[in-house]
């Protein structure tokens, strides 16, 4: 016995280093037919969102999903949702995820190691709401600045707004030790036809909710890949927030230098358009 053990310690260690399950959280909306279909949703039914627990490894991926009506105040649903458990082949091409369930396809893009976002049909990113988005996050991330695509800038019409909600940890928005569950957001940048790389703000959300919003100037910032970023700036002229653009209705907040930030099961840090 005193010899096995030993070997069999080893092999387990082996065992946890070699595997490559990855493992993805989060919160979503359910209004999109593509994701209703894929896990036997009747568009019917009255689902607000849907709680994610997606595990890939090499070729083959496992779900586990709760849905349902979300019960106030709280992370969960009335009468404790229904729950769907699917597995099945995973193909990859390059940063592109293809789930197979019988005949139906779910696809999604790796944004980066981090975050995963579900797409369309025709391979767009799926715009969420005011509540959740459709970004999955990894449950043990590693900060980075890596993304996998690049927005090119496009005029701003008068102003474009995005919502949201995010957890807590923007850097720099609560203050440590407060206690807080998430952040509400709705952010609209302003320009004109002259000058679409810089505008005013105003911001409004949980953080502002005394003052009536914040108000400012933003500025356009392009990466040296060519990635677009919204640099809201505060008072003294330095950024504060920073929306990194991956579409025309999608963006994500970064840190100041530039890594993505990874949210939890409830929330993710990407904030949708509003038409």
């Amino acid at each position: 016995m005193k010899l096995f053990l030993p070997g069999l310690l080893i092999i387990l260690s082996a065992s946890c280093v070699n595997g490559k399950e990855k493992i993805y959280i989060e919160s979503t909306p359910a209004t999109s037919i593509v994701v209703r279909s894929f896990l036997g949703i009747p568009m019917a039914d009255s689902v607000d969102f849907i709680k994610w627990k997606f595990a890939l490894e090499d070729n083959r991926y496992s779900l586990q999903c709760q849905f349902g009506i979300s019960k106030p105040n709280t992370d969960g649903f009335m009468n404790d949702g229904t729950k769907v458990e699917l597995r099945g082949d995973l193909r990859r091409e390059k940063n592109y995820y293809h789930l197979q369930n019988g005949n139906k396809t779910l696809m999604m893009l790796e944004l980066n190691n981090n975050l995963l976002h579900i797409l369309t049909e025709d391979k767009t990113l799926l715009v969420g709401n005011s509540g959740w988005s459709y970004t999955l996050n990894i449950d043990q991330p590693s900060l980075t600045d890596k993304i996998n695509i690049i927005s090119k800038q496009s005029p701003i019409k008068d102003s474009i707004v995005f919502e949201g909600r995010t957890p807590c940890s923007v850097p720099g928005i609560i203050p440590s030790g407060m206690l807080c569950y998430k952040l509400k957001w709705y952010i609209i940048l302003y320009t004109n036809a002259e000058m679409n790389t810089a505008g005013t703000y105003r911001v409004y959300g949980t953080p502002y909710r005394k003052e009536g919003g914040r108000t400012g100037n933003w500025k356009l910032i392009t990466g040296e890949d060519g990635r677009i970023i919204y640099q809201l700036n505060n008072d003294r002229g330095g950024g504060f927030l920073f929306l990194l653009k991956l579409d025309e209705n999608i963006v994500v907040l970064t840190h100041v230098e530039g890594k993505l930030l990874v949210g939890d099961k409830d929330f993710s840090f990407t904030l949708n358009r509003r038409s």
